[in-house]
């Protein structure tokens, strides 16, 4: 199989063949038709994330067809189209798999970050954490980009509540489809930016956003909630200035900067801080069933397989609208 893989990090991945991996028991070794690029593979990248193995290969928003089952695998069949996302394994019987929350499980296996991913003409993943598509949905390019940044953002907005006004802070990949998400629901989304960012102020615009701007702006009415996606410190006071009394500012990345240091009259009248951590298989399958009614369509930039180095730079410079996504 060819493969982008990773040796050093803050190094470019390299270009390799591997030979071609067979399934163990309970996995499926799946053909990937496409894998999108999220700002997670930078960190794992960059070296921001602990303990990754090296080498490995990047890439957690899978789409592919399966192609060879492991022993007692039954409910997966061979030529179905599945996703693979970031959760690869857990260990099914800490506390926190126990208490349905296995996206904090101490032993789980990440794909792209501890357990090879998709940057890569094959890959193996466990039947029980695919998650199961439809043939007539839209392109496996159009679809990857949901399976992290849709996933991640449905996760967020669900720990934002009831909140009305939302405001996301970066307008990348999952901002653009949780906007999507938003607009279906009835609430209401205000855009913020990287100052000056016309084209993704624009994108938010098209896609039923109320408000664009830059970070560095107020919304012109005060936010029930705010989701942060852009990994910035910083952003952590701002929205804190931009939500009501009582309201939410939900941390989605798994990294960011550190937060500066803020007057408590920011946090005071019980303004939240929450992070969210991973994701779940029940958030995977909530999701994926609202896509169709919602109508949600990506944005998405292709890359050949090859040229995921440049993906990566072009999603670290801010020069993508929407999502990247390669195509072996």
């Amino acid at each position: 199989m060819e493969a982008m893989a990773l040796h050093a990090h803050g190094q470019p991945l390299q270009r390799e063949t591997r030979p071609t991996p067979e399934p163990g028991p309970g996995q499926v070794r799946i053909e990937v038709e496409a894998c999108g690029v999220c700002r997670t593979d930078l960190h794992v990248v960059d070296g921001e994330l602990p303990d990754a193995p090296l080498p490995i290969i990047p890439g957690h928003e899978i789409v592919g067809i399966v192609e060879a089952l492991g022993e007692g695998v039954t409910q997966v069949a061979r030529g179905a189209r599945v996703g693979v996302a970031w959760l690869a394994r857990t260990c099914g019987h800490c506390s926190y798999c126990l208490e349905g929350r296995e996206n904090l499980c101490d032993a789980a296996l990440f794909t792209g970050y501890t357990r090879d991913g998709g940057y890569a003409t094959h890959v193996i993943a466990e039947a029980d954490y695919v998650f199961p598509l439809q043939a007539e949905q839209e392109s496996p390019a159009s679809v990857a980009p949901l399976l992290c940044a849709g996933l991640i953002g449905w996760r967020c907005l669900c720990a934002a509540g009831n909140a009305r006004r939302i405001g996301l802070y970066g307008f990348g990949a999952a901002a653009h489809i949780l906007a999507q998400v938003c607009r279906w629901e009835g609430r209401t989304v205000h855009a913020f930016t990287r100052p000056g960012d016309a084209a993704a102020q624009a994108l938010a615009l098209s896609l039923g956003a109320a408000w664009a701007g830059g970070s560095d702006q107020l919304p012109d009415e005060p936010l029930d909630a705010a989701i942060l996606f852009a990994p910035v410190g910083a952003l952590v006071p701002a929205a804190l200035r931009a939500v009501r009394k009582g309201g939410t500012v939900v941390c989605g990345g798994i990294h960011m900067s550190d937060i500066p240091a803020f007057p408590y009259s920011l946090l005071w009248e019980e303004r939240r801080i929450v992070s969210v951590a991973n994701l779940t298989r029940q958030d995977g399958h909530g999701f994926l069933d609202i896509v169709p009614p919602a109508h949600i369509h990506t944005h998405t930039t292709q890359y050949a397989l090859a040229d995921a180095n440049r993906a990566l730079a072009d999603l670290r410079e801010g020069r993508l609208v929407g999502a990247a996504v390669l195509i072996p």
